[in-house]
């Protein structure tokens, strides 16, 4: 297959350079178009009031185009401006940290997949359970193995696979398991701290609270050693509500 490898954490990152080992091993043309600089909870970020500008790396058999833009600039340009042909398959990752549930709104990893599977691209996200990894190799080629096994034909137009490593070695996986994204949210709060004049600053932080996690749900499975693979779709209309929100603006006079 023609892949088209792209991620949010940098063209430098562990797990691009796994994934590409990987599936270059396994025979596939592969052409990596990444940020430049991680560009970790970017979402679907485009960038319009600066240039973006691409450079050429190569190093030790890895190469690609380093983009100083988001992970959707990165599948924008390639598919607009680099590759003379439409790939057969976009997969972006393996990204440093899970992307479930709410993350899928805020990752650049998938939001990455999600501009190509918009353009009609079957595509692919692929993180792990892991902050700090720092190999990915086996990962990587599970992946591989899955690329070639799945049938993408039959994935629904416009719909992201995402597929979720846990923090454990391959060898510790309980299994795979297809399941629905977790509908829980995040716990917000900011530390407060000063900088060295003695000005605030406020730093995010948050966690997911797990005792409201659906013990189904990728978040859960995850925590207890499985992969998890979830179809999402990004048809945002609530179809359920129409029909009340039509009579209720029938009801306000336009005068």
């Amino acid at each position: 297959m023609d892949i088209l490898l792209t991620n949010d954490d940098g063209i430098h990152a562990v797990g691009i350079k796994a994934l590409y080992r990987a599936l270059t091993g396994a025979g596939h043309t592969v052409r990596v178009v990444a940020p430049v600089t991680e560009q970790s909870a970017v979402g679907h970020s485009v960038t319009i009031f600066s240039p973006v500008r691409v450079k050429e790396i190569s190093e030790d058999g890895y190469k690609g185009m380093a983009v100083s833009g988001t992970p959707v600039d990165c599948v924008k340009w390639a598919m607009n401006a680099y590759l003379d042909k439409m790939p057969d398959l976009v997969v972006s990752g393996i990204n440093n940290g899970a992307n479930v549930g709410i993350d899928v709104l805020y990752s650049g990893t998938v939001s990455a997949a999600t501009e190509s599977a918009l353009a009609g691209i079957p595509s692919l996200a692929v993180s792990i359970d892991d902050f700090r990894p720092t190999d990915l190799s086996a990962q990587a080629a599970w992946t591989a193995e899955l690329l070639l096994k799945f049938p993408w034909d039959r994935l629904p137009a416009q719909n992201v696979l995402n597929l979720n490593f846990p923090s454990c070695a391959l060898s510790s996986v309980k299994g795979v398991k297809v399941c629905p994204q977790t509908n829980v949210v995040y716990c917000d709060y900011y530390n407060c701290r000063k900088d060295p004049r003695g000005r605030p600053y406020y730093w995010l932080g948050g966690e997911i609270p797990m005792e409201k996690v659906d013990p189904g749900a990728d978040r859960a499975l995850l925590s207890k050693d499985y992969i998890t693979l979830t179809p999402l779709r990004f048809e945002l209309t609530n179809f359920a509500a129409m029909n009340e929100l039509q009579e209720l603006v029938q009801s306000i006079s336009m005068s």
